[in-house]
């Protein structure tokens, strides 16, 4: 059978936005043969609607749209995702797919598997389907599954259902499993899925076909990756990463493909910059704007903000303070130029001597500490906010994970922002970042805007060489650096995936052969500044688990393990 898919971005809550993609994707792909179109999951409200659903017009207002659409088929069926009613007892709707045939009834198949885990939440708004049914269309007899329905336990943390959509379609008898995906992206997951779905496939005998949705919602980034495998298991077709994308594939080709995935950089970096770019697209704004340290965060941050938008739409404001080195200065001023950036130049020594006068004598006879230094970053919060609501640029954060973690920066000061950017990346991650955007990346003429050369080497060099190699300081007072306070990135980066990702106890940490003061010392940093990750921007997610959406906290409690 001759599938199209429909791998598009919808913007969650843009009923007729997302309307109007459908019906282009779905007229393009019966025009080039396709015997069935599939759209992702929720492809009508957007996925995730959160709440949305519990507006008295939107699930009406999404059930009108599914109507048009019913009205526009032609005479290739239409598979697509909405929000239906829940008509019986228990949750008030379903997550639904809905099969629309020119003058027929609207055959509906409801989700099996709702996940309630990490950043799912489905159980919330959805009632599960009652029982699996496919459907006869074209003389074959069709599973449809959505997204979660075919995650089998192999490939979960735990077992956590009691059913199986796939196995009960099969014995239904059904010929092609197809499912409707909203999935998110992280690091090494689109290869979980290929492999999930060879497996599966080759378990049943049955050829798969896969759509995901692309594009970023929030926190979360979709990343496409659409996929269609065969009866043997043997990959027959993969879409795009991190982009639209419209395929007719042939469920019984026996032509096998290698599976694409990039290298670990550059996966993330598109990541990211999708998630910009649709994060300033979908809310309205046309332009960013960032303080540029003359460190690695900022740097990073500033080169994923111009592939996102364009040089021509990022703003970099540098602000010496009195203990801002010159070489963190001049490298700010470097990276604008390589990056064709605007940067504008506001120094804030004299307004931090003003406001320090204002304590002259509140704090006489106490000396200087955090308090002086936590004033620096929040007269630059200050600066960049004002040009923020001057000239409508959102603000960028330029934090890392591994900062955000032990609370290494500084509530209404660098986390101010829209969005933070890197906020899931840890600092040794960010430095992998750093040196696969002055190789691959720029070797490519990554971001379409000029950038420098090293004619001593020949190399095309976008973050300046000295940002790299040099030692991170917030450059708050003199002579500061990062490792007077922090354990070394490589071991902090390390226990922090072993706490926070894979939520190990500090004991079952040490057990690891890490220092038990280093590990005591992380854990209690991270537990203590919870109350600071609650009021922070938004953030890109990318790992296994992330700050914010997925991962819920008390501030108030005293559990040490």
């Amino acid at each position: 059978m001759k599938i199209g898919f429909a791998q598009i971005n919808p913007i969650v809550g843009d009923l007729s936005g997302n309307f109007q993609k459908i019906i282009r994707a779905y007229e393009a792909l019966a025009a080039s043969g396709a015997e069935l179109v599939l759209t992702p999951e929720l492809a009508i409200p957007g996925y995730p609607p959160q709440d949305l659903v519990f507006k008295s017009r939107f699930v009406p207002e999404n059930l009108q749209i599914l109507e048009q659409l019913h009205s526009r088929v032609g005479n290739v069926p239409l598979l697509v995702g909405f929000v239906d009613r829940n008509e019986g007892r228990g949750k008030p709707f379903h997550n639904a797919a809905a099969l629309l045939e020119r003058g027929k009834p609207i055959r509906k198949a409801h989700k099996s598997l709702l996940p309630t885990y990490d950043v799912f939440d489905e159980d919330r708004y959805f009632e599960p389907a009652s029982r699996v049914e496919a459907f006869d269309l074209c003389g074959r007899k069709i599973g449809v599954t959505l997204c979660e329905d075919i995650w089998t336990e192999h490939y979960l943390s735990r077992p956590l259902y009691d059913v199986e959509p796939v196995r009960g379609l099969i014995e239904q008898g059904a010929q092609i499993i197809v499912n409707l995906s909203a999935s998110p992206f992280s690091l090494h997951k689109p290869a979980i899925r290929h492999e999930m779905v060879g497996a599966l496939a080759r378990a049943y005998r049955r050829p798969i076909c896969y759509c995901n949705a692309v594009g970023g919602n929030d926190q979360l980034i979709f990343d496409g990756n659409s996929i269609a495998v065969n009866a043997s298991g043997d990959l027959i077709a993969q879409l795009a990463s991190f982009r639209e994308e419209e395929a007719v594939v042939d469920t019984e080709s026996s032509t096998r493909i290698e599976f694409r995935e990039g290298k670990m950089p550059e996966e993330l970096f598109s990541a990211l910059s999708l998630g910009l770019r649709d994060y300033l697209r979908k809310c309205n704004f046309k332009s960013a704007v960032l303080g540029l340290s003359g460190g690695v965060d900022s740097a990073v941050t500033a080169v994923i903000a111009v592939d996102a938008l364009g040089a021509e739409n990022v703003i970099g404001v540098s602000m010496p303070s009195p203990y801002s080195s010159r070489g963190s200065i001049d490298d700010s001023l470097a990276l604008a130029r390589n990056l064709g950036i605007k940067c504008l130049e506001i120094p804030i020594t004299d307004s931090f001597k003003v406001f320090k006068r204002q304590f002259k004598e509140v704090f006489k006879g106490l000396p200087e500490n955090e308090t002086e230094e936590n004033m620096q970053p929040r007269l630059r919060a200050m600066t960049l906010m004002a040009l923020s609501n001057k000239f409508g640029h959102l603000l960028l954060t330029t934090g890392n994970k591994s900062e955000l973690a032990v609370g290494y920066c500084t509530l209404y000061g660098d986390m101010a922002g829209g969005l933070a950017v890197i906020s899931d990346v840890p600092k040794t991650m960010v430095y992998e970042l750093a040196r696969w955007i002055n190789s691959d990346y720029s070797s490519r003429g990554g971001g379409k805007s000029a950038v420098r050369t090293d004619s001593s080497r020949g190399e095309r060099e976008i973050i300046p060489k000295s940002i790299i190699e040099k030692p991170p300081s917030a450059e708050l007072k003199p002579d500061q650096k990062d490792q007077d306070v922090l354990p070394p990135y490589e071991i902090l980066d390390e226990i922090l995936r072993l706490y926070v990702e894979d939520n190990l106890s500090a004991r079952d940490i040490i057990n690891h052969g890490f220092d038990e003061n280093t590990v005591r010392w992380v854990q209690r940093r991270v537990d203590l500044n919870e109350y600071k990750r609650e009021q922070a921007a938004p953030g890109l997610k990318v790992t296994s688990r992330a700050f914010g959406i997925g991962r819920r906290m008390p501030i108030a409690q005293k559990y040490v393990d």
